[in-house]
């Protein structure tokens, strides 16, 4: 009986451990998830665009296939070769992440810029696709996990950053995953609901038995385009914002201390100012300088990459798929 009970006790013991390491892998996760917010909001920004052209009934279906391929993205390319990159050579991770926060400006400033000189649509398939209903599904997927998988290779890459590099490889596995499907579930949740909102505005509208009910359904409806808008706002900010971080950590952690430590400088003699918000007036202030450097950098890119890397890229691959 006691042999019994010391087994049980070892049992308890066992589970009690097991416990605290998965509430540990879902605090890393949340944790770093929240790291990669600028990826993520542009994740949700982008996707919707993918969906314009269909009927409403296959609104969902098409967000479920681009969902699991971003699912497939993350869990069984992207989370293996992080945690290879990891074990090996975490010295490329800095390098990485600074590459994706390169990205990341370079899009933001793009839109930026395409804001103040429009440019005709490219040659490369902007145009309205016609042909097979079932044919451009395909394609629109396809071109929409192509996408998913380049932020979500920067996400994944900025988790990775985040998370306790003293913990086992099986932890950082445990909180990738967990960060990447919930981050996915949050991405894809939100488009489907953005998508379908308009539609749920419009049966309010037309079956709602009272007239405030008609009256939010079109009211829905008038300020979905708004919210599209204030989304693309705010997915660019974030994008610019969060890649300038990026960037200006990873100088200052190979060495390179300017300008990280003159917007750290900055921030503190400003939150001492308003103490009240000290917290608050330190985060705004880096932010905001982290922003200027990632739309200076980002607007350097531009040129840099329209005229030597597609040109480079061009001369690689076939020309089909220029």
């Amino acid at each position: 009986m006691s042999g019994l009970l010391a087994l049980l006790d070892d049992v308890a013991g066992i589970a009690k451990v097991a416990a605290a390491n998965v509430d540990d892998i879902a605090s890393q996760a949340a944790k770093a998830s929240a790291k990669a917010a600028g990826a993520v909001i542009d994740d949700a920004a982008v996707t919707p665009k993918y969906l314009t052209g269909f009927a409403p009934a296959r609104e969902l279906p098409i967000v479920g296939k681009i969902a699991l391929g971003s699912i497939r993205n993350k869990l069984l390319i992207l989370l293996p070769a992080a945690l290879l990159l990891a074990s090996f050579a975490p010295w490329l991770i800095t390098p990485l992440l600074m590459l994706g926060g390169s990205y990341l400006c370079f899009e933001g400033a793009e839109k930026v810029y395409h804001l103040f000189k429009p440019h005709a649509p490219h040659a490369d398939g902007h145009k309205e696709e016609e042909g097979d209903p079932s044919h451009l599904e395909e394609q629109k997927v396809a071109g929409a996990v192509k996408t998913d998988f380049i932020l979500s290779a920067e996400i994944m890459t900025i988790i990775l950053a985040a998370l306790d590099t003293d913990q086992s490889i099986w932890f950082q596995a445990g909180a990738l995953a967990l960060a990447g499907i919930i981050i996915t579930v949050v991405v894809y949740g939100s488009v489907a609901l953005i998508v379908k909102a308009d539609d749920f505005g419009l049966w309010l509208a037309r079956v709602g038995r009272l007239s405030v009910t008609r009256t939010i359904g079109r009211g829905i409806v008038k300020f979905m385009p708004y919210l599209m808008k204030v989304l693309m706002i705010v997915g660019t900010a974030a994008m610019i914002w969060v890649g300038g971080s990026i960037v200006i950590h990873g100088l200052h952690e190979l060495g390179m201390h300017h300008p990280y430590e003159d917007i750290h400088h900055i921030a503190e003699l400003t939150a001492h100012a308003f103490e009240s918000a000290a917290g608050f007036v330190n985060w705004f202030v880096t932010a905001f300088f982290d922003g200027i450097f990632g739309l200076i950098y980002g607007l350097i890119l531009i040129p840099i990459v329209a005229k030597v890397i597609n040109p480079v890229i061009q001369s690689v691959l076939p020309k089909k798929q220029h």
